[in-house]
């Protein structure tokens, strides 16, 4: 099994979304991508969203924009302890040499430093958590 560290490189591929650094978040079930203008649409007769993404940190000029089917719609409570109700799409992920399907929900990050956090359902049976470490799977290239 391979090792990550407390944060890592991704890429969103799907989503044009090449290098972002992700949060590697034991604490959190799901995964979370910063999303801001969200807007849902009909697609060949399937629900859509398309959204702009922040991907660096800091840096709010730096747009990404984004479509995705919507593969769900459900309540999410934060860390705070709010309960919000987030759009979540399904797209391929890359860490490291890995390619694999990740569930996102879309929330606006855009006062956190990690633009994406990776919960425990994605990493289940994938990977070992490495506190102390940093990406294990590489810098950005």
């Amino acid at each position: 099994m391979e090792t990550l560290g407390w944060r890592e490189w991704v890429s969103l591929p799907e989503l044009g979304i090449t290098a972002l650094k992700c949060k590697v978040d034991t604490g959190a079930r799901s995964s979370a991508l910063h999303a801001f203008s969200v807007a849902e649409f009909d697609k060949e007769g399937q629900r859509w969203v398309r959204f702009g993404m922040h991907p660096y940190q800091r840096n709010e000029e730096e747009v990404v924009w984004c479509e995705a089917p919507v593969t769900d719609v459900r309540e999410v409570t934060d860390s705070g302890g709010h309960t919000t109700e987030r759009y979540f799409i399904t797209t391929d992920i890359v860490i490291g040499e890995d390619r694999f399907p990740v569930s996102l929900s879309l929330t606006s990050r855009d006062t956190m430093l990690f633009r994406m956090l990776l919960g425990r359902e994605a990493m289940k049976g994938r990977y070992l958590v490495n506190p102390e470490m940093s990406y294990c799977q590489g810098k950005k290239a």
